[in-house]
Order: structure tokens, then C-alpha cells, then sequence
């Protein structure tokens, strides 16, 4: 298994050992000890699956404390660009992020800790995308921000008129509007 620091304290990408053959492939989509020599020290628990048409654009979400989430994300089959977006206030990186094309084809999973607001767009049709979390989902300590904001400037490499929301997501506040809890 392979661990890939990126620009944002705390977000890492892991590529995992693939073994494939004839047969198909395998490869370990989670390892404790692995995880835990890697920094990553959560439990999980609640695991979360989506189907999604492409264009589909779930974010930028997170949860407050008490509720706050870490989520280990990967892509079964299709891909997406994923994104993290830091709102923890002491951090040098606030209101920075993070994106990472992730697939069922490279096998590529992010960690995303607490202190993140999480997104990802659906680049295919189909995209089965699926999640571990470090703590159930409390629908009053939801949190998120608009996925088009400007001063954000995310690039989630699909034209915005393909991009299909949630009722939810489009009336999510503007970063500068949001009072980040971390």
C-alpha cells in the first residue's frame, strides 16, 4: 500500500497492492495495522454506498462535532473528481483544497479527516462510489457550502451545465457566509 501526502495537511491518497490475473484482480480495500502505520487512526463506523449518472454533484458537506466525520472514499466502478475543502480555521490552508480523480480503474482511495468538507462529481454514468466513516450521520449537525462558489474556484473538471444537484446543494451558503465549527 502506498501513501501519497498531498498539499493539505492531513488528506492523504492511497494506492493500494493490486494483484491482478487472468482471473480478475484483488486487493485490500482496508487494513487496520496498515492504516494505523499510515497516521490513520479512526474507527469506522457506518459504511455508505451511491449510484450516480454522470454529471451527479454530491457536496461540499461535512458534519459538526459532535458528529463530525472522517471518510475513507473510493470509486468501485466509474470514476470521479473528488474534492476536500479544509474549514479548519488554524490551519494554514483554510479554505483551500484539494481534488483527486479516483476510479474503478486506479483503484486510488482519499482520506478525508474531520475539519473537511467533502464533495465529488460523477465523470461517467453508473459511478458506484462508496464510503467508510468514522461517525453516524446526524442530520442536524449537517454543514456544507455551495459547489460553484467563486472565491472557492474549484475545478471539478465538467462543464457546470452538466451538473446535476441535489435540492439540498443549491441552496448551501456561500463560503464567505459559512461559520466553519472547526
Amino acid at each position: 500500500m502506498k501513501i501519497i501526502e498531498t498539499s493539505i495537511s492531513g488528506l492523504v491518497i492511497i494506492e493500494p497492492k493490486v494483484w491482478k490475473d487472468d482471473r480478475g484482480y484483488f486487493y485490500e480495500s482496508y487494513n487496520k495495522k496498515l492504516f494505523l502505520d499510515a497516521g490513520i487512526d479512526s474507527e469506522f463506523v457506518q459504511d455508505n454506498q451511491s449510484f450516480s449518472q454522470r454529471g451527479t454533484l454530491r457536496g461540499l458537506h461535512g458534519q459538526a462535532d459532535p458528529f463530525a466525520q472522517g471518510k475513507l472514499v473510493r470509486v468501485v466502478q466509474g470514476r470521479v473528481i473528488d474534492v476536500a475543502l479544509d474549514i479548519r480555521k488554524s490551519s494554514a490552508t483554510y479554505g483551500k483544497y484539494e481534488a483527486v480523480e479516483l476510479s474503478g480503474e486506479n483503484f486510488r482511495m482519499f482520506w478525508v479527516p474531520p475539519g473537511f468538507l467533502h464533495g465529488f462529481v460523477t465523470l461517467e454514468d453508473n459511478t458506484i462510489f462508496t464510503y467508510k466513516v468514522s461517525n453516524l450521520y446526524d442530520k442536524a449537525s449537517e454543514i456544507g457550502v455551495k459547489w460553484d462558489d467563486k472565491d472557492l474556484n474549484i475545478n471539478w473538471g465538467i462543464d457546470p451545465s452538466e451538473v446535476i444537484l441535489s435540492e439540498k446543494d443549491k441552496v448551501l451558503p456561500y463560503f464567505k457566509d459559512f461559520k466553519s465549527p472547526f
